[in-house]
């Protein structure tokens, strides 16, 4: 079971996500250099952010009754399945495939890994 206010939670949560999201989008710039992949890049943080405050939601939910890892594994697996269509809509909107795609995987995997503990506040 968590503690706390489920929007306490998810307001640190989003804070720290910015943060890593942010740091990370710094370092991916500094590799893709052409005005296009970083265009990706950024639109790689806006879809990673999105889709992990859903799965941030969903997983609370989900600790709130006491299925916490079952909520992190179906954020996780929303995730990967955005990342797929991703894939597919980035091709379309011709965006530079490698940018985006290493990007949103990037941005998934550190919020990812910073979301347990936020599970509990």
């Amino acid at each position: 079971m968590s503690g706390g206010r489920p929007g306490r939670a998810i307001a640190f949560y989003a804070l720290a996500s910015v943060a890593a999201i942010g740091l990370a989008a710094a370092v991916l710039v500094t590799v893709y250099r052409a005005p296009a992949e970083r265009g990706a890049v950024g639109v790689s943080a806006l879809v990673a952010l999105a889709v992990q405050m859903v799965a941030f939601a969903l997983a609370r939910l989900m600790a709130d009754r006491g299925s916490g890892i079952a909520g992190w594994g179906l954020g996780a697996a929303l995730c990967f399945a955005v990342l797929v269509v991703y894939g597919f809509v980035g091709r379309a909107l011709e965006l530079p495939t490698s940018a985006a795609l290493v990007s949103l995987a990037t941005f998934f995997f550190l919020t990812e890994l910073i979301e347990p503990p936020f599970l509990t506040l």
